[in-house]
This record gives structure tokens, C-alpha cells and sequence, in this order.
């Protein structure tokens, strides 16, 4: 049985952020994420799907860390 604790932690982000209008154009990107991090939250912990949960984790990473990389390479590309 997977263990619901987290949720309510990632319903109150998701509140407070609604709450100050959201996060202008990236706000889309967060809210995927958000909503991938609860689905690999939620996940049952058997063996069958420990493949969903990797993968939708994965993805709510890879969606978050994707603007912050972008802009350390333009970064590094303006500093070269």
C-alpha cells in the first residue's frame, strides 16, 4: 500500500501557488510536473509498477529541470 503522507505536501504547493496566480509561462511545466510527482506518489509499490513510477518521476524531473539547464548553457554561451 503506497504511503499517501507526501500528498497533502504537494496539494498545499499547488494551492499556494494558484493562490499568487500562478507562475506566469512556466506555469504549465509545473503544473505537469506537480501532477507526475503525484502520480508516481500514488503508484502501488509492487514490482509490476515500479516502471510507471520510474518513468513518471523521470519525467516530472526532467520537466522541471529543463528551463534552469537551458538557461545555465545560454549562460555559458553568453559568458564564452
Amino acid at each position: 500500500m503506497a504511503s499517501v503522507f507526501g500528498l497533502p505536501v504537494l496539494a498545499m504547493e499547488y494551492a499556494l501557488v494558484r493562490h499568487h496566480h500562478g507562475m506566469g509561462q512556466y506555469g504549465g511545466m509545473f503544473y505537469t510536473a506537480m501532477a507526475l510527482y503525484a502520480l508516481a506518489w500514488v503508484l502501488p509499490h509492487r514490482l509490476s509498477f515500479r516502471m510507471p513510477r520510474i518513468l513518471a518521476a523521470g519525467a516530472a524531473l526532467l520537466i522541471t529541470l529543463f528551463p534552469v539547464g537551458l538557461l545555465v548553457l545560454l549562460a555559458a554561451m553568453v559568458s564564452a
